[in-house]
């Protein structure tokens, strides 16, 4: 093994033990006194190398040598240098009154400080020399200067609405309040909204109408009429006669008024008696509920004797059912106020709704060579749209494992225009109650009466005259398409014993015609949609004509007796002058509805345009804006309201 490079006794000097330096502050600490000694007396490591001093006596000398060097009685008194120029009293010079006045120099003169004095005189202010102020829309550059040669300049385009969007409240404008600030905070009037460009929420000037579509008529708005505002007249009249027969009352009845109904009208256009489908006569009847208030169909079974009390019960069932194609049945009971025991149902009812018999198959008005003109055939089309209605109210039927049972033209009733509903669908099953067959057996019974009704339409046959089928089903093959033939045959087939027919399978085979039926039942709703927007904007009018019919000619208010001819609500009167009492240069009365609407629609909106109102002797005349008055019209309604108990309808 090699020998080592250095020495045993080498290795185990420390390094550096040759050379190493005293500590530092040792001879100090001999100057310090140990703090053992001032907590606790003595220090028991003064004998063990305790470096800190403890002779308490010699400390307290250097303490006194210390106060005595801070605080020196020989030291001279301090004197503030202010009290030695007491006795000077300040004074201006003479020179001061002759002094120039102050004249006030431009924003360009403070940088020259070492000008001459011809350049000091050109520099004075003179307003003279000030171009005229042209408005900026540099809103990025702060420190331009006015007159610049970018005056006029856009920075921001007005068609990208990003940057506008970003700056606009997040609440909804309310075109009713007369601060939208206020609606968005309490902060919003003190502090101005710090983006580049802030839009203004003011609505459209002229008026607020909001035309949403389809749009099928391509007119120019020279070539529209003032009847273009409102509802048009066919769907008005349409529903003028529906809210007509519903109010409708029939004086000195001799009908009863039952415990829970009362008010009965006759629904039915025939005095005779028919029962061939229930085997019983039936009535139909409009009457009021005296619970609701609300109006329902009663349907009466005369001479009907209830002989098993779960019959009713089964009505329960149908309540569940909730198609657009099947009228609702609410409740059944029995009754003997009619004199007899009748049995009496109660459905929604449906004002001016008719049969199917009555539309399609019904003779007509007498002409002059036939005594009764037959009604014309119905077209394929119009048959489709009644197979897809009929079978989506038998798939919600069949789904809660019921039948229809009374498919019948007599019973399906048309309420709007190719909108048909089944009707009367639960009678048979309190009827029949106790010869009740199997519920298969029922519904496929359904696929029978269905495919007899559509082929009674087809053929313009009642059913009960539908005797030979196979010739009524070659006479309709010569005047519709294959594809109804077919369907028609497959419902008029019987099913076989080992597979029933289901109306899944029906819906699956007949699928294109329910998705065009469909489409015109969205069309249909696009088009009530947009009246409905229409009439919308006509209510904001009829508001305030509400409004302003309580405040002109009004009596008196508080005791005040000429309240509406004083202040604001003069100009108010005024205003109703503007716009319905116009006269022309023969004084005859202007009635332009064109007007009318215009001046409500901008009042509404409260636009800054300004019109002229004029007094009835042309002694006073006050232009002011639409936005004052509608200010005017919100402070005199307002005034009303405080007064009155009864304000939630405005």
């Amino acid at each position: 093994m090699a020998a080592s490079r250095f020495a045993t006794s080498d290795l185990r000097r420390p390094a550096g033990s040759a050379s190493s330096p005293k500590p530092k502050g040792r001879t100090e600490n001999k100057e310090t006194l140990c703090r053992n000694v001032l907590i606790y007396g003595h220090c028991r490591y003064e004998d063990q190398g305790c470096t800190f001093s403890h002779d308490q006596n010699k400390n307290n000398s250097n303490l006194s040598e210390m106060s005595r060097k801070a605080l020196n009685v020989e030291s001279p008194s301090f004197t503030p240098g202010i009290l030695q120029s007491v006795g000077k009293k300040p004074t201006f010079s003479t020179q001061a009154a002759n002094a120039p006045t102050f004249t006030p120099r431009g924003l360009g003169a403070s940088p020259a400080l070492s000008a001459t004095p011809a350049d000091s005189e050109s520099a004075i202010f003179n307003p003279a020399a000030i171009r005229e102020f042209t408005p900026s829309f540099e809103l990025n550059s702060q420190g331009a200067s006015n007159g610049s040669s970018q005056d006029g300049t856009v920075n921001y385009d007005p068609f990208a609405m990003s940057s506008v969007g970003q700056t606009l409240s997040g609440a909804h404008y309310n075109p009713y309040a007369d601060e939208h600030g206020a609606m968005v905070g309490a902060g919003g009037g003190f502090y101005p909204p710090t983006g580049a460009y802030a839009a203004p929420l003011q609505p459209l000037q002229h008026h607020l109408y909001a035309p949403v579509g389809p749009y099928r008529e391509d007119l120019m708005p020279y070539h529209r009429m003032t009847h273009d505002f409102f509802i048009p007249d066919k769907l008005r009249e349409e529903l003028q006669r529906k809210a007509e027969a519903s109010l409708q009352v029939l004086p000195n009845s001799q009908l009863p008024q039952m415990e829970n109904y009362h008010s009965l009208v006759p629904l039915d256009t025939t005095h005779r008696k028919n029962a061939n489908v229930f085997s019983y006569p039936s009535w139909v009847y409009k009457a009021t509920s005296s619970k609701t208030g609300n109006l329902y169909c009663l349907r009466r079974l005369e001479g009907f004797r209830l002989t098993n009390e779960h019959a009713i019960r089964s009505v329960k069932e149908w309540r569940k059912i909730d198609n657009a194609n099947v009228v609702t049945i609410h409740d059944a009971f029995t009754a003997r106020a009619f004199g007899d025991s009748s049995l009496i149902f109660v459905q929604d009812y449906h004002p001016l709704a008719k049969t199917l018999a009555d539309v399609h198959l019904s003779s007509g008005s007498p002409s002059p060579g036939n005594r009764f003109q037959a009604k014309s055939p119905v077209s394929e089309a119009v048959l489709w749209g009644y197979i897809s209605q009929i079978a989506n109210a038998l798939k919600s039927i069949h789904s809660v494992n019921l039948a229809a049972r009374c498919i019948d033209v007599s019973k399906i009733i048309l309420t709007e225009k190719n909108r048909i509903r089944l009707n009367a669908c639960s009678i048979l099953d309190v009827v029949q109650f106790d010869m009740r067959r199997p519920i298969p057996d029922l519904q496929q019974d359904d696929f029978m009466q269905f495919g007899r009704t559509i082929l009674s339409l087809a053929t313009n046959t009642p059913p009960a005259q539908l005797t030979n089928l196979k010739a009524s089903i070659e006479l309709m093959a010569r005047s519709y398409s294959v594809e109804l033939r077919d369907t028609i045959i497959w419902l008029l087939t019987p099913a076989q014993p080992s597979s029933q027919k289901a109306i899944e399978e029906f819906i699956r085979g007949i699928a294109g015609h329910i998705v065009t039926t469909l489409d015109q039942s969205q069309h249909q709703s696009d088009d009530l949609n947009s009246e409905l927007y229409r009439e919308l904007e006509n209510g904001r009018v009829a508001r305030l004509l509400f409004k302003l019919g309580c405040i002109n000619e009004r009596q008196e208010l508080d005791g005040d007796r000429a309240w509406s001819e004083n202040g604001e609500r003069y100009m108010l009167k005024l205003f109703r002058d503007y716009v319905f009492h116009q006269v022309d240069g023969n004084g005859n009365p202007v009635l332009d509805m064109g007007h009318m609407l215009r001046c409500l629609n901008r009042l509404d909106a409260g636009t800054d345009e300004r019109i002229c109102l004029t007094s009835r002797d042309e002694q006073t005349s006050f232009i002011v804006s639409y936005k004052e008055l509608k200010k005017q019209l919100s402070n005199a309604f307002g005034e009303l309201q405080k007064t009155s108990k009864q304000g939630r309808g405005f």
